[in-house]
């Protein structure tokens, strides 16, 4: 599956990928053997990572140079406000935690390093440095969701499931790879394994992706 070829380029050389797309964590949403304490503090520390999150994709708008890159960016942060974080809202509130508890949840160590790592990423560099810190989170859970769709052996974490292998999570993970082919074109080239900052925007992605399965093994560790 692919998301575009700037994505598809950045993944497939970063070795840590299958770590973070078949973590132990994604295996136990599949197959129902995850401790459903794991996955509520998995999505208590997630919705933090969204509000974050969705603070990052704002500042893209703000680093986009044409009005269709600030359009694609607000899009993504529309669909992460009003429709992630409502996933996350409607699983815990049906475990007795209400939207108060939620926001008030104490970041874990991994949330915090992903996190601003991300936004420093967006305050310390253009649109192309955020865009490679962004991309394995949005373009991971696309993969994700997709494959758990068709592999599961249990629905207990269906609704988790359908809502990253829906049409909707799958055309933001399409107009995300968009966002990134034509920003890259733009400021670097069609070729753009052969420009200086190429190197530099795989280190992001490849950090982000380590970011990724370090946040895995903290929803193991509750």
């Amino acid at each position: 599956m692919t998301y575009g070829k700037t994505f598809a380029a950045l993944r497939d050389n970063t070795p840590v990928w299958p770590a973070y797309t078949r973590h132990a964590f994604v295996q136990g949403l599949g197959d129902g053997t995850l401790p459903h304490a794991a996955f509520l503090h998995y999505l208590k520390q997630d919705y933090v990572f969204l509000i974050h999150f969705s603070r990052a994709w704002a500042l893209a708008v703000t680093k986009a140079d044409t009005v269709a890159e600030m359009r694609l960016a607000a899009g993504t942060v529309n669909g992460l406000i009003n429709e992630e974080l409502a996933l996350h809202i409607k699983i815990c509130a049906e475990a007795g935690i209400d939207e108060e508890t939620l926001f008030a949840t104490q970041e874990r160590q991994e949330n915090l390093a992903y996190t601003r790592y991300v936004l420093d990423a967006g305050h310390s560099g253009d649109l192309l440095d955020l865009l490679a810190a962004l991309a394995p989170c949005v373009m991971g859970y696309g993969e994700i969701g997709t494959h758990l769709a068709a592999t599961k052996t249990s629905d207990t974490y269906a609704d988790w499931i359908n809502t990253y292998a829906s049409a909707e999570y799958q055309q933001v993970c399409h107009d995300v790879g968009e966002l990134m082919d034509g920003a890259v074109a733009q400021r670097i080239g069609n070729d753009p394994a052969t420009s200086p900052r190429w190197a530099s925007l795989q280190a992001r992605f490849a950090m982000a992706t380590q970011l990724e399965v370090g946040f895995w093994d903290m929803g193991l560790d509750p």
